[in-house]
Parts: C-alpha cells; sequence; structure tokens
C-alpha cells in the first residue's frame, strides 16, 4: 500500500487496517492490473511512489521488473524491510526521485496523489524519470465519494464531506485524465473499480472519518459517538459495509 492521508491514526494501526484491505482477492487483482497497465519488460527499471509497506514492489520484482519503492514515513519503509527482505526501497520525495533521465520504463503512484503538496510538480518528475514510450499508473480514490452504509444517512453525507475536506485534494483521482494530459502524457486511458470493505479491521479507518468530521465542527461530539456506535455495533455483527470508487489512470510518456 501507499501513503495516505490518516491523521490521528497511529502508523501500527494504520498498517493492519492496510493489511486487511490490501490481502482482499479484489484489491489483488487492482493492484496487478496497474502492474499490467504498466507493460513492462523484463529488467524494465519501475518506480512505486509512496510505496508503503512494499507490497507492490515486492510483486513488480517477481515479475521481474528492476522495482524500486520511494517513501517519505521512515515507519513504512522499517516494515517494508522487514516484510520483503532485499527489496529496494528509499527515502525520497514524489517530487525528486531517486532517478537519472530516462531511467524507468514504469512509474506506479497508489493513494498517493490526494497528499501531495504539489501533484503537477511530481507528474513532472515522473516525466523526467520515465523513458520515451514508458508508462505511467495512477491509482486512488475518490474522498468526496465514499460509501458508508448508516442508518443514519444524513449524518454520514456531513461526515464524509467533512472528512474529504480535510484532505488537501480529495477529488484529484477524478482529474487524473486531464492532469496527465496537462503534463503531456499521451495514450490516457481511465478506469473506475469500487473497492468493498465488510471487514472489522477497517473499523479504525471509519471512526477516524468521525474523528476528523467532528474536529472540523462539522459534527458535534455526541454525533460522532452515536456514528461509531453504530459502525461498532455493524462490525461486531458482520454488517460493516464501507465502498470507495477507485479511480485508475494509465498514459505513456
Amino acid at each position: 500500500m501507499t501513503e495516505t492521508h490518516t491523521a490521528h491514526i497511529d502508523t501500527s494501526t494504520l498498517i493492519r487496517a492496510l493489511d486487511a484491505a490490501e490481502t482482499m482477492p479484489a484489491a489483488a487483482a487492482l493492484r496487478a492490473r496497474t502492474y499490467e497497465l504498466l507493460r513492462l519488460s523484463a529488467g524494465a527499471t519501475a518506480v512505486d511512489v509512496g510505496c508503503g509497506t512494499g507490497r507492490a514492489v515486492a510483486e513488480l520484482a517477481e515479475r521481474g521488473a528492476r522495482a524500486i519503492g520511494v517513501d517519505l514515513d521512515p515507519a513504512m519503509l522499517a516494515a517494508a524491510r522487514g516484510r520483503f527482505p532485499g527489496i529496494d526501497v528509499r527515502a525520497a520525495d514524489a517530487a525528486d526521485l531517486p532517478l537519472g533521465d530516462g531511467q524507468a520504463g514504469g512509474y506506479r503512484a497508489d493513494k498517493v496523489y490526494h497528499i501531495l503538496p504539489d501533484p503537477h510538480a511530481a507528474l513532472a518528475e515522473a516525466r523526467r524519470v520515465l523513458a520515451p514510450g514508458g508508462r505511467i499508473a495512477l491509482l486512488g480514490q475518490d474522498w468526496d465519494v465514499i460509501v458508508i452504509d448508516s442508518g443514519q444517512p444524513e449524518l454520514t453525507r456531513r461526515i464524509v464531506h467533512a472528512r474529504a475536506d480535510t484532505i488537501p485534494h480529495p477529488r484529484i483521482a477524478r482529474a487524473y485524465r486531464n492532469l496527465l494530459l496537462d503534463a503531456g502524457f499521451g495514450d490516457v486511458d481511465v478506469e473506475v473499480h469500487t473497492a468493498v470493505f465488510t471487514d472489522a479491521a477497517m473499523l479504525p479507518l471509519i471512526a477516524g472519518h468521525a474523528t476528523a468530521a467532528q474536529r472540523t465542527g462539522a459534527i458535534s461530539g455526541d454525533e460522532a459517538e452515536t456514528w461509531v456506535s453504530e459502525q461498532t455495533r455493524r462490525a461486531q455483527d458482520g454488517r460493516l459495509l464501507f465502498a470507495i470508487p477507485m479511480f485508475l489512470a494509465a498514459a505513456t510518456r
């Protein structure tokens, strides 16, 4: 998994939630789809930006790529090295990658661009490190249209939108195509996949929405408590449902 805006959630809790999401068959299939869209030749260099705990880096290496992961979170990099010994992961910024001009055949960023200070600078850096004909794949969620099943729909709408407003670029995934075109990429294609989560391990991320909404003043403490209590009951009863539209855009340098 990759960098995610998860204020007020500690790293160990975040890693557990990401593990629950990443091990789902649908998530594995979506990662595989990003690899397919990169069209990498054997031995080609591929950079995974915001590599998190390194799963995609390891999978790309298994597919024959010279995979390099970059992330700014030391805890994530440590987890990646512990889980996948021998993978190449480095501390680096998306706008300052440790690669030479035209060195990469593929560039991948999974759930990262919504938190970047300057997505345009990151795309310019992607063009710099990609060789002519190299491929880019961007995958990300649209935070403003997250679906959470609840008996309190009006409160849920307020929570989702308030949470989205705490993200630097909550709707950037729906803009991937235009961003890629503006950056000079060609052959741009867009797909939308819906990630559906019902596992109780996702409860901390769901509860984090209410915490963030309360901090903005969009909901009261009582409303947050009532809503989280409902979601906790759903998790305990196996009735949780958390769905996220995932935009996948791929293009050619």
